[in-house]
């Protein structure tokens, strides 16, 4: 894998480059549409290529350990080949549920053991564990094993988290570094900072993370209930120490102008599930603001969902349409919902990246994010 920086912003820490991985080239900034389970929900691939042009996707390592199995992914030849996907793949490491599933998970300092949602069963992963799940998987980015502290916490119960994601982090290098990808394309690892917002660990986690010297770098535990202000503030802090000649990942970010925020203090990928699951609850976002489709005043509204949009469902859908689909209970509604908000992040990231690139992010970015979080 290589990073490469094409443009920066003489205003900001933003910058436009390109990641090269063994399934293709992703431009940045760039913003993941999250696949759980092996699909992004209620979209097709073909869509998801043509229409959204996604560049590359996420899958979730603990719920496709579960399902379909880790047998049924090695004999498709990776999650590539099991959902018909040719760009490139990153995977969570299951860390994530340490946080989310805390009522269905045990942990020590050799790991965590989950309680299936599915069917109550027990599994143990380990750092080694997961950095083999993700080998079975195929990714080309994974993650290193991590904890996600949650929002608030002590500053000893931080400090003692992000110690245990260091020893993770360094048990998941010395595997890593010791197997092979199973597919014939090589694999990348990501380390993950933590240290919830005390600014003291998340400088020293920054500084450990950058000392690993891998091809790449996330930031972990934010967007998990604090302050707006306080994660960028993290945000930024942690850029300032990770490497320039390395792609920066917020895990988990976020709203549009979060994103836009964010990429100005240096980050360079984006994943969240806010684009699809408000999607399917009827929220839609748009250059102007957001909308809720199933307000009875979009009832007559013929203008496109985004009037200023040049998506294939702004060319082809109006507001009143897409409002009978909801009310009516029609599939086709979510569907077209998660083509729409998928397409405005997509827009929104490369529209970001052209501006850095002509020097006009500064000015570009203060006028939308002023429009972004209106409700209309």
């Amino acid at each position: 894998m290589k990073f490469t920086t094409e443009g920066t912003d003489p205003t900001s820490s933003a910058r436009a480059g390109t990641l090269s991985t063994p399934h293709g080239t992703i431009r940045t900034p760039i913003f993941m549409p999250v696949g759980t389970g092996g699909t992004v929900k209620a979209i097709h691939h073909k869509d998801l290529n043509d229409t959204v042009r996604a560049e590359i996707i996420l899958g979730n390592t603990y719920h496709l350990y579960l399902r379909p199995g880790l047998d049924v992914l090695r004999q498709a030849g990776g999650l590539h080949g099991f959902m018909g996907w040719d760009k490139p793949l990153l995977t969570d490491s299951g860390g994530y549920q340490v946080y989310s599933l805390t009522q269905r998970r045990k942990l020590s300092r050799e790991g965590v053991t989950f309680q299936s949602h599915i069917d109550g069963s027990r599994h143990f992963f380990s750092p080694e564990k997961a950095v083999d799940i993700q080998r079975v998987i195929g990714a080309d980015i994974m993650m290193a094993f991590d904890e996600c502290t949650p929002y608030p916490c002590d500053h000893s119960y931080a400090k003692k988290s992000m110690n245990l994601t260091h020893e993770w982090l360094d048990r998941c290098c010395v595997h890593f570094d010791g197997t092979e990808g199973l597919y014939g394309h090589t694999q990348s690892l990501f380390p993950i900072v933590q240290g919830s917002t005390y600014r003291d660990l998340r400088l020293d986690s920054a500084r450990y993370i950058a000392d690993r010297d891998r091809e790449g770098n996330a930031i972990g535990g934010l967007s998990v209930g604090e302050p707006a202000e306080m994660m960028y503030e993290i945000t930024g802090l942690v850029c300032e120490i990770l490497p320039k000649d390395r792609p920066r990942y917020l895990m988990g970010v976020g709203t549009p102008e979060n994103i836009l925020e964010s990429i100005a203090l240096g980050v360079d990928m984006f994943d969240c599930v806010m684009p699809t699951r408000n999607a399917r609850n009827g929220m839609l976002f748009t250059r102007e603001g957001i909308i809720n489709i199933r307000n009875k005043k979009w009832q007559e509204d013929f203008s496109p969902i985004d009037p200023d949009g040049t998506s294939w469902v702004d060319r082809h859908h109006s507001r009143a349409y897409l409002r009978h689909l909801f009310v009516a209970g029609e599939m086709l509604g979510p569907m077209i919902a998660t083509m729409h908000n998928l397409s405005f992040y997509l827009w929104l990231t490369g529209e970001a990246r052209r501006q850095i690139l002509a020097g006009s992010f500064g000015a570009w970015k203060k006028d939308m994010v002023g429009r972004l979080s209106r409700r209309l």
